[in-house]
């Protein structure tokens, strides 16, 4: 399996603990009986980082499946090269370091390191729409 693969599935390891962190820290703010209802009310205001890993949550599944999408067909298109194992590296590492920045509230350096991870993106899709590059 290539590097690439594999860290789209490491990716998708990551993407589990963005469920759980959260869901576990929910947890112990509304109890479980409440976790284990219907929750037809909205329960006790929502913790700051519980707050803010929900964020990092929403976040990283609005890139994750353009990541997943991106080494998917450059797969499929044979298009796979230093490109995109530096833009999977770049995504992936990237999503890694955000989700602490993010539950420690850091700001500025979180947008950066955001930014590479879209940076990494795009390295796949010009591996996939610039042939040769």
């Amino acid at each position: 399996m290539t590097t690439e693969l594999t860290l789209l599935g490491w990716s998708l390891v990551l993407a589990l603990v963005h469920v759980l962190l959260p869901a576990m820290l929910r947890t112990g703010e509304t109890g479980v009986a409440y976790n284990a209802s219907a929750r037809d009310t909205d329960g006790p205001p929502i913790g700051v980082v519980t707050g803010r890993l929900m964020r990092a949550q929403k976040n990283l599944f609005e890139t994750l499946p353009l990541f997943a999408a991106a080494l998917l067909i450059a797969h499929v298109a044979n298009r796979t090269g230093i490109l995109t194992w530096w833009g999977a590296m770049m995504y992936f590492w990237a999503r890694v370091i955000y989700l602490p920045l993010y539950a420690l509230g850091v700001p500025y350096v979180r947008s950066l390191v955001w930014l590479v991870s879209l940076a990494g993106v795009i390295l796949i899709l010009v591996a996939i729409l610039l042939p040769g590059a």
